[in-house]
């Protein structure tokens, strides 16, 4: 019963010292000082040795303007318990009396503590820092690293040296640091792409490069060719990265694992030149049955997606000549999926492709290839505009795949199958749940989707203009783009001045990029930055006008005002970070 009563007095006694303590943070946060120090000097009366209490207490002592009272507090507080971090706050106390020459006096009795144990530093630099003391942060690093070398800071040197605005010295700390203890490498990575992103100008980024170049040439260490390699992938220039990854492989030719990573972020990228090079290296330095169909399988798409109707039968002969090669197992299923799509979609033979898919699904395939199959055999279904069977399938794969990628993938599928049937109120509350969704290309396409139905909804109840729309974005799916083109230019005609009509003129404007019709694009944009300026669509027709005369037209003039116009003008555009930097490259400022 005694030990009852001592642990119910004790949980009281918790609870009471808690309930304080948010108290005095309270008044301490809403700016009241003075009754913030009553409490904070009450909790600090019953725990003396409590080390936060005391500077909560010194701290509202200076707000309050009582610099004595907190120069006697401090100095009996060293007294007592000796804290060179606490010379460290005497001093700071001086320093807001502008006694220098005290304040002086007392940082560096604070760094004399370190000098006679160097264990000191941790408290002592913490308590520099948090006062924006960076020079004496950093000299009491030095010293603790002279007096014990088996310390090292230069991680939180760096920092510092990023603070002083002395980038040289903050890369070296961090490339030092992240050479001796390589596993911090990401968080290092980390500063560097904070401070690559927020700078104003590109002197970081030349700096960074440049450093690592010069380890690259005077070290053997293959660690900074993978650090350069990370680094040109950083500024998309994937070109570059790809040298440093065949220096590192001819000299490690364990794994084409990087080269291959290095493929799809290229091709995910649009950067063609490179992933065919890039795959043709793999091709010709493997004989690991995966890797070469996977190699295949991205060269197979690259040539689908930019192949006329002339190209189609060679295409037919390659795909047909791998698999054969390859036979048809787990395996090839990259290949098979290929030729499935190909079929049904450029060659117009759906039932060919969904018996190539049905196929398939009698092989001895996990969970994740049956829904990759599914997803296939769904697509087809509703190239067909076997509307209710296809959502059967993206269904499936939402069940079966519950909370990964390709079950978010379904599920925006199943939303755009909705689009396609016109049932927009369906449709819209798919694409609404999706505008979150952890990956970033399925959220803006749900973005884009769900502004889109609920715009033209306010504008036109009927929806009869949407409708439309979507019938000429069904047509897209199908690949029957001269139709869809057809189509789009009759809503510019029949609903001329009406909400549909300006992202009427960007779809123009994308399939007739798609065409390679780049000069009639470029009026469809053109038309949106003259007479729909207000509106949504003006930051992607103002960055896609850019794109084709930066690297269709090759008229870099022409492309660097539009990327300065995103710049000034649509700071919140998701083409921002791309526009500054394209914009960078074409005034000469980067030189990566």
């Amino acid at each position: 019963m005694k030990k009852l009563f001592l642990l119910t007095i004790l949980s009281f006694s918790f609870f009471a010292q808690a309930q304080n303590e948010q108290l005095a943070q309270y008044y301490y946060e809403k700016g009241d000082f003075e009754k913030a120090k009553l409490s904070y000097e009450e909790l600090l009366e019953n725990v003396p040795q409590n080390t936060q209490y005391f500077l909560r207490v010194v701290d509202c002592y200076q707000q309050l303007q009582q610099y004595e009272i907190a120069d006697k507090a401090l100095q009996s507080r060293i007294d007592k318990y000796h804290q060179g971090n606490i010379l460290v706050e005497l001093g700071y106390n001086y320093q807001l009396q502008k006694k220098d020459t005290k304040a002086k006096e007392c940082y560096d009795q604070a760094i004399d503590k370190i000098r006679k144990n160097p264990n000191e530093v941790f408290a002592v630099a913490a308590a520099f820092e948090k006062k924006v003391l960076l020079e004496y942060a950093l000299e009491a690093y030095d010293i603790a690293t002279q007096m014990l070398p088996t310390f090292s800071f230069n991680y939180q040197k760096g920092l510092l040296y990023g603070q002083l605005g002395q980038s040289d010295k903050m890369i070296e700390m961090f490339l030092d640091e992240a050479e001796a203890h390589p596993e911090n490498s990401v968080v290092i990575q980390s500063q560097f792409m904070r401070f690559m992103a927020d700078a104003s100008d590109t002197s970081f980024s030349d700096a960074l490069r440049k450093a690592l170049i010069v380890r690259v040439q005077k070290s053997q260490d293959l660690f900074w060719n993978h650090y350069l390699s990370w680094f040109y992938v950083q500024g998309k220039e994937l070109g570059k990265a790809f040298v440093q990854e065949k220096a590192i492989y001819k000299r490690v030719p364990e794994s084409l694992s990087n080269i291959i990573n290095l493929a799809q972020l290229a091709i995910q990228e649009n950067d063609e030149e490179t992933a065919t090079e890039v795959l043709g290296f793999v091709l010709e330095n493997t004989k690991d049955l995966q890797l070469l169909v996977q190699a295949h399988s991205y060269l197979l798409k690259i040539k689908i997606q930019n192949a006329k109707a002339k190209d189609y039968p060679a295409i037919t002969t390659a795909i047909d000549g791998l698999i054969k090669e390859f036979e048809l197992s787990p395996f090839t299923l990259s290949l098979q999926l290929i030729q499935a799509h190909f079929i049904a979609f450029n060659l117009n033979k759906p039932e060919e492709a969904r018996t190539i898919l049905k196929r398939a699904l009698d092989l001895n395939l996990s969970n994740y290839e049956q829904a990759q199959v599914k997803m296939e055999l769904a697509d087809v279904l509703l190239f067909e505009e076997k509307f209710n069977q296809a959502l059967i399938y993206y269904s499936q794969i939402e069940m079966d795949l519950k909370n990964d990628a390709m079950a978010h993938e379904a599920t925006l599928k199943a939303a755009k199958t909705s689009y396609f049937k016109t049932d927009f109120d369906w449709a819209l509350k798919q694409f609404k749940e999706l505008k979150s969704a952890s990956t970033q290309l399925i959220a803006n396409d749900a973005l884009e989707y769900f502004l889109l139905i609920n715009d033209n909804t306010v504008a036109d109840s009927t929806q009869t203009a949407l409708g439309v729309f979507a019938k000429g974005d069904y047509l897209l799916y199908q690949n029957r783009n001269t139709e869809a083109v057809a189509l789009f230019q009759s809503i510019l005609q029949k609903f001329k001045g009406q909400e549909i009509e300006s992202v009427t003129l960007l779809r123009l404007g994308t399939v007739y990029e798609k065409m390679g019709e780049y000069n009639l694009a470029l009026s469809q944009y053109q038309n949106i930055i003259d007479h729909h300026n207000d509106g949504i669509y003006t930051d992607e027709a103002l960055f896609f006008s850019a794109e084709i005369y930066n690297n269709k037209l090759q008229e870099p003039d022409k492309a660097k005002p539009l990327y300065e116009k995103i710049i000034f003008n649509h700071e919140d555009s998701i083409y921002f970070v791309e526009a500054r930097k394209k914009f960078r490259q074409l005034r000469g400022d980067l030189n990566l």
